[in-house]
């Protein structure tokens, strides 16, 4: 239940605190005297768009404040669900600045407008003059069925599951348009893949095959170089070995005589040995360089399917070729997977559809077994709200399928005067008709809402005399089991309250002002009186007043 709530720098409000007791409160007050203006701020600290605010002080920040008793209202899920502290005390923070920034807190944590609205939803109900609309709306009417039925958490489990039918139906088109558009290059995917396949193609073999095809090329150059070189080394009549040798055997013999000499002598043996080897290799390079042209176009045909394939496939080695085939490779087996995908989508499809079947024909079943009980108890509320020779019925269809609130479509069909044949809402009902319709609907569905709070804007429009008295007995009923604030213009609805609070403006010479106070017996005395009479020393509106207070339940 709303247990406090405090206004700063809104509209005409300067500054406003308000203690709610539990159950039946009573705000009155002129014409302009800043009730809706008390409205405006509770509907702005639920969650409503910061638009068009005005500020008393208009370098303040305009802050509205409400603290909330949940102890009762099951909540610690929400809580832990968006990592907010649960105090069974909680104070919902709605500021906007000067600039419009908005920003809100739950027990001082900020959060979106998602979260405080998720919140809120499940702590206030506010019917506004408005909200009568939505009595028109075949959803809102369905709702009054549930509420009656009891059916909120089979609702939700329903809501939940056809959430999860409709996001694996989007999930499977998804796939299904993807997989369209795979199909028209899978034939091209594997044509690649196939001579990908067939080329095998093996890291480092361009750089091997070039190197081999440059050998064979100039083979015959080759040869023709490295036996100059073996002629010049070793083969020659003149040849570097045999100079060597003779200059070794002459060091070894000055090296007898002058040790000097040693070192230099083993310097050229060391050479003479190294070349050996090189000569070596020489004559081992002479028998393995062949000409063999078909190798030659062997090596060359490898090459230009390689370099075929780097060019088709804009990369420049075969390790990029090898890369692209791996990439063919994934496609071809996504595209294999997509009807895997397919397949497995639409039989889960089928399997979470009849268990929303299932759930919609026990909604359906749930709902059609308390027609009746809706249809007789809100006849018997506006009856005694002045329309006694009112009709009413629950209209009840099936739809083709499953939709978010299930398989059945609803219509209220309503007719306040005898003879009148029942129609829809929208085409019959007049707005004071609709007004009272609303607050038997409130009334029948209070017993099963788990809201812990109701508040009523000018409920009683439109109404007077008898009528009024009955509306306050319904008020007071609903206030027997949830908290209940009501706006109001009637006496015979004020003198029920438990609570009196009046609005009324003022001024400090500059400027107006609207503020509120909660009124003691003498006051709520002349309050009523006023609101009787227009006069609040009248003996009679006196009088008539204190009858109201001693005849309240």
């Amino acid at each position: 239940m709303l247990s406090r709530l405090s206004i700063v720098n809104y509209a005409l409000i300067s500054r406003l605190d308000i203690e709610f007791g539990r159950k039946f409160s009573v705000i009155t007050g002129e014409t302009g005297a800043g009730k809706s203006i008390i409205l405006g701020a509770i509907s702005l600290m639920l969650g409503q768009r910061a638009d068009n605010i005005s500020f008393p002080d208009p370098g303040a920040r305009c802050t509205i404040e409400g603290t909330f008793d949940i102890s009762q209202c099951e909540l610690e899920a929400f809580f832990n669900d968006n990592d907010l502290d649960y105090d069974v005390n909680c104070i919902i923070r709605r500021e906007v600045t000067p600039q419009g920034k908005s920003r809100a807190f739950i027990n001082d944590t900020p959060v979106n407008l998602n979260q405080l609205r998720e919140l809120t939803s499940r702590l206030i109900d506010v019917h506004s003059q408005h909200q009568t609309l939505l009595l028109q709306e075949s959803s809102f009417q369905l709702s009054v069925l549930d509420s009656v039925a009891g059916n909120a958490s089979m609702l939700q489990e329903y809501r939940k599951l056809y959430k999860e039918v409709i996001a694996l139906r989007k999930e499977l088109a998804e796939v299904e348009a993807r997989d369209a558009r795979a199909q028209a290059e899978a034939d091209y995917l594997n044509f690649i893949s196939d001579e990908f396949s067939k080329a095998s193609l093996r890291s480092g073999e361009q750089e091997m095959l070039e190197n081999e095809s440059e050998t064979l090329t100039h083979a015959e150059e080759i040869k023709t170089r490295l036996y100059a070189a073996a002629h010049a080394l070793s083969q020659g009549e003149v040849n570097i070995l045999r100079s060597l040798n003779e200059l070794n055997t002459s060091l070894q013999q000055a090296a007898r005589y002058h040790r000097e000499v040693t070192e230099l002598q083993e310097r050229v043996a060391a050479c003479i040995v190294e070349l050996r080897d090189v000569d070596s290799a020489i004559q081992k390079q002479l028998e393995e360089v062949v000409y063999n042209p078909q190798r030659l176009d062997e090596i060359n045909d490898r090459l230009n399917l390689i370099y075929h394939l780097q060019q088709k496939h804009r990369v420049k080695t075969v390790e990029d070729l090898l890369k692209v085939f791996g990439d063919i490779d994934h496609k071809i087996e996504a595209i294999e997977q997509l009807g895997q995908q397919k397949s497995r989508l639409a039989a889960l499809i089928d399997q979470k559809s009849a268990d929303l079947m299932k759930l919609a024909l026990m909604l359906s079943e749930s709902r059609r077994a308390v027609i009746r009980e809706t249809e007789n108890t809100l006849l018997e509320t506006v009856s005694m709200l002045g329309m006694p020779n009112a009709g009413f019925q629950v209209g009840h269809s099936l739809l083709p399928e499953p939709g978010r609130d299930g398989l059945d479509s609803i219509h209220f069909l309503f007719s306040a005067n005898k003879g009148v044949a029942l129609a829809e809402l929208s085409k019959i009902a007049s707005g004071g008709e609709l007004s009272r319709l609303m607050l038997a609907v409130k009334s029948l569905i209070s017993s099963a809402s788990l809201l812990p709070t109701i508040i009523f804007d000018e409920i009683d429009t439109g109404i007077s005399g008898e009528t009024a008295t009955k509306v306050g007995a319904i008020l007071t009923r609903i206030a027997s089991r949830m908290q209940v604030i009501a706006i109001t213009h009637l006496p015979q609805i004020a003198g029920r309250s438990d609570q009196h609070f009046k609005v009324f403006k003022f001024d400090d010479g500059s400027r107006t002002y609207s503020a509120i106070e909660q009124l003691n017996p003498e006051q709520r005395i002349a309050e009523l009186a006023l609101m009787i009479s227009g006069d609040s020393d009248s003996p009679a509106a006196r009088n008539a007043a204190k009858e109201l207070l001693l005849n309240k339940p």
